[in-house]
């Protein structure tokens, strides 16, 4: 069997069979039958998988990564974690060390930041963190925190989904839920049902309806009113293009969303807690920074101000909440944009991760902007984050924010190299 069919299989329906395709085409790289990747200094801790939306099972999104060149990569979900044993036993069998975390919208109204469109570009008063990190003797307990979540998540896709068949219905076009959306998802295996399942389940309706070319664009700026630029034209008209449907639901997202979402409530849990869930289960607590977007990196946000016009107020805020850490992705954002958040993350003594958010088959796996002197400090504390989830799944008060741990490096900078010493002992 060539290596083309164990590729193939790293997105087989059952995990088993995705890692044992992993470790026959390790295998091959062992013997000399397949190039073996040249590795840089390149990380990322932002990686989604088909447990939220993604092209990749966690098997395929850690050889995607190991292909790409990254020396490390960390799974990143939306309100699930049950996609991360995989993705740690597919580190384990490639050779590299991995990451788990999970990602969430949380309920911010009980906070000086009600009433703002904080990181999220649908709804004011919620914002998007991460739990980075988790002790791996604690996903289970993750696991059970987000179950009520998503039940609830679902109830509000149902009704997006009907929403979604008003507006369509005219084009004669229908979306059903659980034959059409959910079976996109590995909601069975305890994944998440995100609005880009929904907007994915859209867009092949619309190709095996109008199939692929002129007529999709067509039909959007027809029926939906949707003004295509030209590069989404470019996409569009390209009959051969592999990624369509993704680029599809890319144009979708950007201007769809707006008519039919309808706003979190039951699905988002209140920040405390999951700052609170943060410590009980060993994890840095991280927020997801955003700033004022211009071009979108993906192609599926519009230009929108977000945190920029009142920054000082939210570090203050996240300070008092608990938060460890903020995450951002250096390509999002302009460079004084993100010179004025690092000094903001160093004044408030909070701990830098990078993540270049993956969830579409364009996005690459490698950073560029990590080789900029300003970011190499985002690599030594991806090493200091896998130490810390090495010694938090040992004993979470050994974790890097611990009680323990900060009265034994009271400065972050020296828990910063001690963990990042960990990290590298393990390579």
């Amino acid at each position: 069997m060539d290596a083309q069919f164990f590729i193939e299989r790293l997105n087989h329906p059952e995990k088993e069979e995705r890692l044992k395709a992993l470790a026959e085409l390790k295998k091959m790289i062992d013997a000399g039958l397949l190039p073996l990747p040249k590795a840089g200094k390149d990380v990322n801790n932002h990686i989604h998988t088909a447990y939220s939306f993604s092209p990749y099972s966690p098997a395929k999104a850690v050889w995607m990564a190991y292909n790409a060149g990254l020396v490390t990569a960390g799974i990143m979900d939306h309100d699930s974690i049950s996609g991360a044993e995989e993705f740690i036993e597919a580190g384990k069998i490639i050779g590299m060390a991995t990451t788990i975390g999970v990602e969430c919208r949380a309920d911010m109204s009980d906070t000086k930041l009600n009433g703002k469109r904080i990181n999220n570009p649908d709804q004011k008063s919620v914002a998007y963190m991460a739990l980075h990190g988790i002790a791996h003797t604690k996903i289970n307990e993750v696991k059970e925190f987000f179950k009520p979540y998503s039940a609830a998540r679902n109830l509000r896709n149902r009704d997006m989904v009907a929403k979604i068949n008003e507006l369509v219905a005219s084009a004669g076009l229908h979306l059903d839920f659980d034959a059409d959306v959910a079976p996109i998802s590995n909601c069975s295996e305890g994944g998440s049902i995100t609005e880009r399942h929904i907007l994915f389940a859209l867009a092949k309706k619309i190709t095996a309806r109008f199939g692929k070319g002129a007529k999709v664009a067509q039909f959007l700026n027809d029926s939906m009113n949707i003004t295509l630029n030209e590069k989404a034209k470019g996409f569009l008209n390209d009959e051969s293009n592999p990624y369509y449907e993704y680029d599809l639901l890319g144009i979708l997202k950007s201007d769809m969303v707006e008519k039919f979402y309808i706003p979190a409530t039951a699905e988002c849990p209140k920040v405390k807690d999951v700052t609170q869930l943060g410590k009980k289960v060993g994890a840095i607590s991280a927020y997801a920074y955003l700033g004022d977007v211009g071009n979108s990196v993906t192609g599926d946000k519009k230009a929108q101000s977000f945190e920029d016009g009142y920054i000082d107020l939210l570090f203050e805020e996240i300070k008092s909440l608990g938060f460890n850490a903020v995450t951002y992705m250096p390509t999002r954002n302009t460079l004084e944009q993100l010179l004025k958040l690092k000094k903001l993350i160093k004044d408030y003594d909070l701990f830098e991760i990078s993540g270049e958010d993956i969830n579409s088959p364009r996005q690459v796996f490698i950073c560029k902007a990590l080789e900029k002197p300003e970011f190499a400090n985002l690599i030594d504390s991806t090493w200091a984050l896998i130490g810390h989830e090495h010694m938090s799944t040992e004993d979470i008060n050994k974790s890097m924010f611990a009680e323990e741990t900060i009265a034994k490096y009271p400065s972050l900078e020296e828990r910063v190299n001690a963990y990042k010493k960990i990290g590298l002992s393990l390579k």
